[in-house]
């Protein structure tokens, strides 16, 4: 496995606490009484998420379990306000939800680069003696202090941000078609689970135009339980604007081995059986041109109302039209 591949982090926060407020009183050689001037406290550093398009992991978190923001500076005399505490900046890859570790409940979700969210506020500074003075009374000796740090556990989960995403069972040929059409290098190899960390890569389309493919881990029955790699699969899944399904020739129920792709879907969040969906039937040069007709011919029957490909990324068969099919599809879509 990957390791430098880290989609999952747990991480504590703890926003810096408020600086006091002064409680001084202004005493000048030829002004003895001259009342109170303790200026404000300064708040304390935030904790906020940034989203970095440079980045593809959370490694650079997976050993940093706490961030710690700094405290606001006190106020001092003559009403000068404290400095504020020094913010951390978390930064994190596109497609990075940031989850309470309390409850899993969804705060935010960073698509853009450059995109912040304040995840901890700092505390507030606390006001200087200057204002509390009133009619009644002239000179307070006392100020607030600074309201305290908050600390609380979040959870950062990283969604592959891809236009396509490949599903299928292990073994489908989905590394095999990454690294036919885009320059991606996963691991191939002629037993399951091969792929155990996403892969992209940019599929090269006509007059210069791209899209990004992504390579996810095989989906097995029970995937939505946690079974095998479970939710880290269908995890990713979720961010891709359209679904190509990969489903091997060789295969005894093309069909039913489709719908149970399905069901692992609808099982994990029935949204993902809004996307867009291409079934690709890979390892097409198995078998000769009859019997590819035949099998034409029974997709036509079982699969009526799904769009599919007939495929082989040795031979190349099929490759340019599962492009075109694929483009069209999302050019469809964003009309």
């Amino acid at each position: 496995m990957n390791a430098n591949f880290i989609d999952y982090v747990k991480i504590c926060c703890r926003s810096g606490k408020g600086g006091a407020g002064s409680a001084h009183l202004r005493r000048e050689k030829f002004v003895p009484k001259g009342g109170p001037d303790g200026g404000d406290g300064g708040r304390g550093g935030h904790i906020i998420l940034k989203g970095n398009a440079q980045l593809w992991t959370l490694l650079h978190l997976k050993y940093t379990r706490h961030l710690i923001a700094k405290a606001g500076g006190p106020g001092g005399k003559q009403q000068s306000s404290g400095a504020d505490g020094d913010d951390v900046y978390v930064e994190v890859p596109l497609g990075t939800v940031v989850k309470d570790a309390d409850n899993g409940d969804m705060i935010a979700e960073i698509t853009c680069d450059g995109e912040q969210f304040v995840m901890l506020q700092g505390g507030k500074g606390g006001r200087g003696n200057v204002h509390f003075k009133s009619s009644t009374r002239q000179t307070p000796r006392y100020a607030q202090p600074g309201e305290p740090g908050r600390e609380k556990w979040f959870i950062l989960e990283l969604k592959i941000l891809a236009d396509v995403g490949l599903v299928g069972f292990p073994n489908a040929g989905k590394s095999t078609l990454l690294s036919v059409v885009s320059a991606a290098k996963p691991k191939i190899a002629d037993y399951p689970f091969t792929t155990l960390v996403p892969n992209l890569g940019m599929v090269a389309y006509r007059d210069d135009r791209s899209f990004v493919m992504a390579d996810i881990p095989g989906i097995i029955e029970g995937a939505h339980k946690v079974k095998g790699l479970g939710h880290r699969f269908l995890r990713h899944i979720e961010r891709n604007a359209l679904l190509l399904f990969m489903i091997s020739a060789d295969k005894e129920d093309i069909p039913g081995e489709y719908r149970v792709l399905l069901n692992e879907l609808n099982a994990y969040n029935p949204e993902l059986l809004d996307k867009q969906r291409l079934l690709a039937v890979s390892k097409c040069d198995l078998f000769q041109t009859t019997e590819l007709k035949q099998l034409e011919t029974m997709l036509d029957a079982a699969l009526p109302d799904v769009p599919r490909v007939l495929i082989s990324s040795h031979t190349g068969l099929g490759i340019l039209s599962l492009k075109d099919k694929l483009w069209g599809m999302m050019t469809e879509d964003r009309l």
